[in-house]
């Protein structure tokens, strides 16, 4: 009998041990496959890694993989590795260098024109541009559909 109750015991340790490291663990979210700098990042390309609590992380790591949807590596991510936060960045709609519309609007007024962008943009950035007729450098703001408004914002 006393044996018995000992194994209960000991058994009982045993579990509320093996409970206590699950409940210190740090579920984050990892690349499944190689992300490659420029790719866009989807939930299909993610899967969660339980990392130990006390593991140290080199830099601040992503830890939600809704953060992670619809940004662009800024570098090679490898598989299973914790995701640095300045690892990933929104998606630039405007690249330097490369044409884009550009959009003048004040009132019923509306100006269109072609312009060189000087930096690339994601949505909402404000960024230079030069005008292609006149060869002037402006500030617009990146646009949802890619366009540059410049004027009064």
């Amino acid at each position: 009998m006393k044996t018995l109750l000992r194994c209960a015991v000991a058994g009982a340790l045993i579990a509320a041990t093996v409970q206590g490291a699950v409940g210190e663990e740090r579920v984050l979210p990892v690349p499944a496959v190689t992300i490659y700098p420029g790719d866009m990042i989807s939930e299909a390309m993610l899967k969660d890694r339980a990392f130990p609590e006390n593991y140290r992380f080199r830099t601040a790591v992503v830890e939600s993989p809704r953060v992670l949807a619809g940004k662009t590596a800024r570098r090679t991510l490898r598989p299973g590795e914790p995701i640095p936060l300045n690892a990933v960045d929104d998606p630039k709609l405007v690249t330097r260098g490369v044409q884009a519309a550009i959009l003048f609007e004040e009132g019923g007024l509306s100006i269109t024109g072609v312009g060189i962008p000087l930096q690339s943009g994601a949505l909402g950035e404000t960024i230079q541009v030069k005008n292609v007729d006149s060869g002037r450098i402006i500030t617009g703001r990146v646009q949802s559909d890619g366009r540059i408004r410049i004027g009064i914002q």
